[in-house]
């Protein structure tokens, strides 16, 4: 040990005695200094221009300021990481091969020094400075603390883990390289193309399953993403110390070799036999089953949701098989591929495997077209072609084998997808019960934890909520795509906020010639246009006083179809229309306020906010009118949303929404308000507590409106429990605001761009200059 010590205390002596490593050191001090303080100011400034110009504002809110100034795409670490094979290279290139062109190799051979100790302590030479390096981006975290409120040290850490661990990986390959030549400009060329290669070499023959899994080992690129985003595993901790291990024994080998005058094939042994043995500990440690993960992050943002995490442990060792079925001509083909597997795997499903380390991933190909399914390739295109032309086509453009992707016909026998609009989409399996996860065309795609969780407890509950919606007076359909229709927040597949994506069922039902079902989550009318008959009304009426939840909403002008049904609890729909002139909208749309009471009923993020940090917040209803409700009577009455008492009244008569703006005019019947819009109606019922809600609008939940949004879904959470939607909301980040202002950052990006590595430039030109005299 003594001799690896005194090695690598000769091989910094030679580092800090040239020109070159004072030259990456104050290089690499620069560029850190410009991307920490560029960013900085960028935010800094910003955040001063709200400050003075918005009262309202506090903190950036959900944005971390430590990811956004260290680890974002204009970060510190990012970039750093990014131009790293440009240092190493240049660090490393002379380790070995100035040895042996000073000729001091040979007094290395003829000493009693191990060759092992040599390339151990010329490795931990190297190591040391890869220290001074990370001792460098150390002073802008400690500089990060003092400009960041409470920021976040775990996951500085496990970033500065990662660029340790990749620049010392870089420098175990750099010092092999070095090893194989005596020209320092050959080893630096080397070193280059050798980091390049095993950057690139992940996205090579991923057609291929055996050399997917080979090369995706190998590959280097996205090692550190995972503890860029303060996710530490054990399977990129071991890939670096393989790496590492990898090529000192390459070093050994050749060093060793150079004595030694042994046939070539028993020379290759060793390299064979260090080979396997990487990639055999490798294969094993990248399984599942073996890895650990450690989220350094103060928020837990790489951990999924506690209750997500109890859904999984619930299914115990019981299998869970997740089959993906990818269609050539479909929509989002192209992202179930063979060799987009491991980015699936990996963005998909890895946060869930850590929890579940046995689950069964199954692939299905198969090619259908038909004129109706979403036509993203422009299919329609190939006129007078069959679907199998159109798939040797579309397969030869790929670059893939049509024989891997099974005909529609032979696909029906097993599974019909035709529901699923033949599009990618996953198919879940447990215990006998089976689930769609579905894809979607936004900029996510994939399904997030919400829909995943929806889909888990599918699997497991054997009744989920269904929503019945009251059909046959010209209610509003969950089957149209109309504008003013509520087919996209029920029954939509693409939508990834639907009910039926985020654990609901939803169905239609005709009271005059059905029955309601026992064991509904709730009855929604919505919007009916005609009287409704007096079979309805009495199986409403019995419904009701049965303690079922029921979703009730009326539009201006219809206020007689409902206003019989609403008698019974108390409500009625005012006669007249809120009107709420402004500059920017038409006077029917109004913007009622959402009331503390109602921020209680989810956890949607924007009501969360609402709660804990006072946001005020409203929603639109295009046409509404006003509720009105009795004193203490059956029901507890909340109002949800009501409207601006000074800026809002309820018109008499009727409106003309595309002239002058209207005028407010006692004598015609208008009413000042406040108005509540909507009203939460609550009692006891049995054993439970019967929950209804009534609305004075119907548009602001139709397919134009998106469901209602936040609102839409709050409401169907409070009425079944808040069992579904299965929120998994993230805590607000608290290293939420910076602590410097415009100036004091460019104070420092004088200090460290230009002082710092002035200062540092003169102590390295004092001791060479020193050295040269000594």
């Amino acid at each position: 040990m003594k001799i690896i010590i005194k090695i690598a205390k000769n091989e910094l002596l030679n580092l800090f005695y040239s020109p070159v490593a004072w030259f990456l050191v104050i290089a690499f001090m620069v560029q850190c200094g410009l991307y920490y303080t560029g960013n900085l100011y960028t935010w800094a400034n910003l955040q001063d221009l709200y400050l003075k110009n918005i009262p309202l504002w506090k903190n950036w809110g959900n944005v971390s300021v430590t990811q956004e100034t260290f680890l974002s795409g204009d970060g510190i670490f990012v970039n750093v990481l990014t131009n790293l094979f440009l240092f190493i290279p240049l660090l490393c290139m002379g380790l070995i091969s100035r040895e042996v062109n000073n000729g001091t190799i040979k007094l290395l051979y003829s000493s009693p020094v191990k060759v092992r100790d040599i390339v151990l302590g010329k490795y931990l030479a190297i190591m040391l400075f890869n220290l001074l390096l990370l001792a460098i981006l150390g002073i802008f975290m400690v500089l990060g603390a003092f400009n960041i409120k409470s920021v976040d040290y775990g996951l500085l850490l496990s970033a500065s883990l990662g660029f340790y661990l990749m620049v010392c990986a870089f420098t175990a390959i750099g010092l092999f390289l070095s090893s194989l030549t005596t020209y320092q400009i050959v080893s630096a060329i080397g070193s280059f193309i050798t980091l390049f290669v095993l950057s690139r070499i992940g996205g090579l023959w991923q057609k291929y399953d055996v050399l997917r899994d080979l090369t995706n080992f190998l590959s280097m690129s996205g090692r550190t993403a995972k503890m860029l985003k303060g996710l530490i595993t054990t399977k990129d901790v071991l890939y670096y110390v393989l790496i590492v291990y990898l090529f000192l024994s390459f070093t050994y080998f050749k060093l060793k070799g150079a004595r030694e005058a042994r046939p070539w094939y028993v020379k290759a042994r060793g390299y064979l036999i260090v080979s396997v043995l990487v990639l055999g500990l490798g294969y094993l440690g990248s399984r599942p089953a073996y890895t650990l993960y450690w989220d350094t992050t103060a928020r837990q943002s790489n951990t999924i949701d506690p209750k997500v995490q109890q859904m999984i442990k619930a299914m115990g060792k019981d299998k869970l098989e997740v089959t993906l079925y990818t269609n050539l001509l479909g929509k989002g083909g192209s992202n179930g591929l063979p060799e987009a597997r491991n980015a699936y795997l990996s963005t998909m499903w890895e946060p869930y495997v850590r929890f579940k380390p046995d689950m069964d991933f199954k692939y299905s190909y198969y090619y259908a077209y038909h004129p109706w399914m979403d036509d993203s390739v422009g299919y329609k295109s190939f006129a007078g072609k069959s679907v199998k032309e159109m798939a040797e086509l579309v397969a030869r453009g790929m670059e893939v084998s049509l024989s891997k992707f099974a005909p529609e016909e032979e696909m029906r026998k097993t599974m019909d997808l035709a529901p699923e609009n033949f599009r990618l989409v996953m198919q879940l399996k447990y215990n006998g019960q089976s689930t769609f996860l579905r894809t979607f065309d936004d900029g996510i795609f994939w399904p997030t934890e919400t829909q995943v969780a929806a889909a888990l407890k599918r699997l497991q509950q054997a009744r989920m909520p269904k929503l019945l919606f009251v059909t046959g007076d010209l209610e509003r359909s969950i089957y149209k795509y109309g504008e003013r229709e509520y087919q996209l927040h029920t029954l939509q597949r693409l939508y990834r906020l639907s009910m039926i994506n985020m654990g609901f069922d939803a169905d239609s039902i005709n009271l005059e010639t059905q029955d309601i079902p026992a064991g509904i989550t709730a009855l929604v009318l919505a919007d009916p246009k005609k009287d409704l008959g007096a079979v309805t009304r009495a199986k409403i009426k019995q419904y009701i006083d049965g303690g079922g939840n029921m979703l009730i909403l009326g539009e201006p002008g219809k206020q007689y179809v409902l206003n019989p049904v609403l008698q019974q609890l108390g409500v009625q729909l005012k006669e007249g229309i809120l009107v709420e002139p402004s500059t920017q909208e038409m006077p029917h749309m109004v913007k009622p306020y959402l009331t503390a009471s109602f921020s209680r009923f989810a956890d949607e993020p924007e009501f969360i906010e609402m709660r804990e940090g006072g946001k005020v917040l409203k929603g639109l209803m295009p046409g509404v009118t006003a509720l009105s409700y009795d004193g203490p009577g059956r029901f507890t009455v909340s109002p949800l949303l009501a409207s601006a008492g000074d800026k809002t009244w309820l018109k008499a008569g009727r409106l003309v929404t595309d002239s002058t703006p209207p005028e407010f005019s006692p004598k015609e019947g208008d009413i000042r308000g406040p108005f509540p819009t909507a009203l939460a109606l609550t009692r006891r019922s049995g054993d439970h507590e019967q929950k209804i809600i009534v609305c004075g609008d119907a548009d602001f939940m139709s397919n134009l409106r998106s469901g209602g949004g936040a609102i839409g879904r709050a409401m169907y959470s409070w009425l079944d429990d808040n069992k579904f939607p299965i929120y998994t909301p993230k805590p607000d980040p608290k290293d939420n605001l910076l602590l410097v202002t415009p100036g004091g950052a460019t104070a420092e990006k004088i200090v460290y761009v230009w002082v710092l590595p002035a200062i540092t430039l003169l102590i390295g030109i004092i001791l060479l200059i020193r050295r040269k005299r000594k």
